[in-house]
């Protein structure tokens, strides 16, 4: 069964405060965005007893023990309640680029879920199937919905809205900067926005630019001063819109249909236009 994760962008991001068990309570939108990875999961009927899961990727680099991969462990997760699930293989093929604020291993984790309660037909409810993905993840309940929400909490604090931006396209841009999400975190003093996320959201997005806010931006753009660089040559192009998503380093901009002048950006840059 072949299933293609999609990745996300935040609209705004406010660090609210840091709680007792050392996450944070966050306000955001997520927004889905369709670059998308391919992942395939198959029965294998020929794997080592012991040998569970047979996991193979190609496409972008993913790096690190692939049991920690989190298709795998969306496989061993639900392995523990439904063990007549039998051994597979899992094949991930990478396009969206990892570290970099779009979700992109959080979707994979998700969509594994969905695809196994799907293949061998489970009946996992969708919110039973949310509370699996929060182990996986703080993105990974997004990717169980997948449409625009309100996130709050850790961002397992779901509300669908009715944001509907097929008027615009997209131009993401990575500029393959590695950006640590606990040293971001370090940076924030956390705080309510003056401007509720949930209420900016709905204003036009013409007025966006001076009020939807990602707390990690100043910071990141501080320490990556390429990254203010490519919010300001957006803007300069035409952005209605640009911002950092997530704690970075991808940089996205929101403009007219039709009406995208990309910048000339170096070599190395990950680009996509989306509509």
């Amino acid at each position: 069964m072949v299933t293609f994760p999609n990745c996300k962008i935040n609209l705004g991001l406010n660090i609210i405060n840091k709680r007792p068990d050392g996450y944070h309570d966050l306000e955001t939108v997520f927004y889905p965005i369709f670059i998308q990875d391919v992942l395939e999961i198959i029965t294998d009927q020929n794997t080592e007893p012991l040998q569970d899961v047979n996991y193979t990727a190609s496409g972008l680099q993913v790096e690190g023990d692939s049991n920690l991969n989190l298709c795998v462990k969306a496989f061993r997760l639900l392995k523990k309640d439904y063990p007549q699930l039998p051994s597979i293989k899992i094949h991930l093929h990478k396009n969206i680029p990892m570290g970099a604020g779009l979700g992109g291993g959080s979707a994979d984790g998700a969509f594994a879920l969905k695809t196994l309660n799907q293949k061998y037909q489970l009946n996992i409810s969708e919110e039973q199937m949310i509370q699996y993905a929060l182990q996986l993840g703080s993105d990974c309940p997004f990717f169980i919905m997948n449409k625009p929400c309100l996130a709050k909490g850790r961002g397992e604090i779901l509300t669908s809205i009715d944001l509907d931006l097929s008027q615009y396209q997209f131009l993401i841009v990575n500029p393959g900067i590695h950006i640590s999400t606990a040293w971001a975190f370090t940076q924030i003093q956390p705080s309510r926005a003056l401007y509720p996320i949930e209420e900016t959201i709905f204003i036009p997005i013409g007025q966006w630019k001076s009020i939807l806010q990602n707390d990690f931006e100043k910071p990141v753009i501080q320490q990556f001063p390429e990254i203010g660089t490519i919010i300001h040559q957006l803007y300069s192009h035409g952005a209605i819109y640009a911002a950092l998503s997530g704690s970075g380093s991808t940089v996205f901009g929101i403009f007219p249909k039709g009406a995208i002048n990309q910048p000339i950006f170096p070599k190395h840059y990950y680009i996509a236009q989306v509509d």
